[in-house]
């Protein structure tokens, strides 16, 4: 067969082997390999559909399959270009969906103190910047630091077509009890009153369409987790540890009560994990490595990253700035973009299992 001869049946039969190395399925059976066409012969042009625009394995992808493809005469390569459709969570009886929302995605922690709230904000920045439609619920109530850390303290939501309408900085769209109380005064509320909260927060906001929404949690096992994980099919959890004994202690808390909800839990982040000297460059394990780490193996929970203990990352570019708007092609942006990477493959992973028939056109 000469070269020249390659059609895209030829392409597609070369390709039909090769699998999507999270999902363990083959892509053309995922549908995730489109609109093949011979450009020339050492060209191979192709629309890859992938599970989500933040996929960590995408270089992967593109090397297995150019080896597909260089079985073929004169061994083309391909010239992809990259799509995504972002996997959405499935309805659970007796949850209501939130209007738009395909994934929310939980933030919590088994203690306070743990920068909890800072990972949020820069995982869904960085989930932003590589290309999702993200919104940030601030559901910590009694400690609402999301506009603080986004400098949006000042705003206030207005109202329209009986919806809020959330306040957007850096590419997110953000609600936060903060835009409704005077400021400095506590929120002094029992278990319905935060339940209505939530609800209103999730249900009565106009959200528009959202690939992702990350709901910062308050520290602990209380009432906001209950309603959360009651009122919606909620995607799954990520949990925030330090490495010290007493976090990870906390934090084995904290998996085990998602365990309970049947909230699945989406993985395990280590922040403050170690210091590296800005003179010399020399490492230092602070408050110990390694502990959050050894307790998703323990737990059987994915571990997403390790997150250093850096100033830059506390005070951003200044007030309301973020690490990730400040300095987003920085080595400690690259950090928060791993976790999100991988927090974003393990959505996937979940709503493909969830799923009761394979097509994936919902990606």
């Amino acid at each position: 067969m000469a070269v020249t001869q390659l059609s895209e049946a030829d392409v597609l039969a070369v390709l039909a082997p090769v699998k999507d190395p999270e999902l363990g399925r083959t892509m053309i059976e995922l549908k995730m390999i489109q609109d093949v066409v011979v450009l020339d012969p050492q060209t191979i042009g192709m629309r890859v559909v992938l599970t989500t625009p933040a996929c960590p394995l995408k270089n992967k992808i593109h090397d297995d399959i150019d080896a597909a493809l260089a079985t073929l005469p004169g061994s083309p390569k391909a010239q992809i270009k990259w799509d995504a459709q972002v996997s959405r969570t499935g309805g659970v009886p007796q949850k209501q969906l939130v209007e738009g929302v395909k994934n929310i995605i939980s933030v919590g922690a088994g203690k306070g103190g743990v920068g909890k709230s800072t990972c949020a904000v820069n995982i869904a920045l960085a989930l932003s910047q590589l290309g999702a439609r993200v919104g940030l619920l601030d559901a910590d109530v009694y400690g609402p630091n999301v506009p603080i850390l986004l400098g949006a303290e000042h705003e206030k939501p207005y109202a329209e077509n009986e919806k809020i309408i959330p306040i957007q900085r850096y590419g997110l769209k953000i609600i936060s009890i903060a835009f409704f109380i005077e400021a400095d005064k506590p929120a002094i509320w029992r278990g319905p009153m935060l339940s209505g909260a939530v609800r209103q927060f999730l249900f009565d906001v106009n959200w528009g369409e959202l690939d992702y929404l990350v709901v910062d949690l308050p520290p602990g096992t209380g009432d906001v987790q209950l309603t959360m994980s009651q009122s919606i099919p909620m995607t799954g959890a990520v949990v925030v540890s330090t490495p010290q004994d007493v976090s990870t202690a906390d934090v084995g808390r904290a998996i085990q009560m998602f365990n309970t909800l049947k909230v699945p839990n989406l993985g395990l982040v280590e922040n403050m994990s170690y210091f590296v000297c800005p003179h010399c460059g020399e490492r230092d394990d602070i408050f110990g490595h390694g502990g959050a780490k050894a307790l998703a193996e323990r737990m059987n929970v994915p571990f997403l990253g390790e997150i250093p203990l850096d100033r830059r990352i506390r005070e951003g570019g200044g007030p309301g700035v973020p690490l990730m708007v400040h300095e987003p092609d920085s080595p400690l942006a690259a950090v928060y973009r791993d976790v999100a990477s991988h927090l974003a493959a393990q959505v996937s992973i979940r709503n493909f299992k969830q799923a009761s028939v394979i097509p994936l056109r919902t990606i």
